[in-house]
């Protein structure tokens, strides 16, 4: 809530929300829009936070108790925003304690498809939890779904190239964002 950001913040609460703040404007990138086919709407935003956070969240898991307890207060700021947001956009506040409550299943949800995906062997099961997900009930174009799977793969591979120290001062880093597939002109330019 707003209160708790303006008098219950401490020096304690600047990594959690340095974190959440980066990965948010990660969520936000074009490319991820544009190129890998995220529809841009509020329910795209939201996937891309949702993704964004897990991959973040994953990350400080893996360096133990100090890891789970940063992960865990970036998730209350998440919730908390994502509260807030709620009620700025005028859902009644008997409604947004249930919205809320889905919000944080439907996390759940894919940080279990997301962990499958990114722990099978090939990208099939990553793809199909995209699809579920960041895609559900629309076409996208080919090689999409792949585009961004292949940016959460590279995005793991950079988070755990960052020292724990890193995490923990709050730096935190991502792939690039997807870009446009080269195009190979065939034949002589004119």
């Amino acid at each position: 809530m707003i209160w708790k950001r303006i008098f219950g913040r401490s020096d304690r609460d600047e990594v959690p929300f340095a974190l959440y703040r980066a990965l948010v404007a990660q969520a936000r990138l074009p490319g991820l829009y544009i190129h890998a086919g995220v529809p841009d709407t509020l329910e795209g935003r939201f996937e891309m936070v949702m993704l964004h956070a897990f991959l973040v969240l994953r990350r400080l898991k893996a360096t133990g108790e100090t890891g789970r307890g940063l992960a865990q207060r970036i998730f209350d700021i998440m919730f908390d925003d994502m509260d807030q947001s709620l009620r700025e956009i005028g859902v009644g506040d008997l409604s947004v304690g249930k919205k809320i409550k889905k919000m944080a299943q439907a996390f759940y949800g894919r940080v279990a498809a997301y962990d499958a995906g990114l722990d099978s062997v090939d990208d099939t099961t990553l793809e199909e939890a995209l699809r579920r997900n960041v895609f559900a009930e629309m076409e996208v174009a080919t090689g999409q779904v792949a585009m961004l799977a292949g940016y959460m793969r590279k995005s793991v591979a950079v988070l755990s190239g960052l020292s724990d120290g890193d995490l923990f001062e709050g730096r935190i880093a991502f792939a690039e964002e997807p870009h446009a597939p080269a195009i190979l002109a065939e034949g002589p330019i004119a």
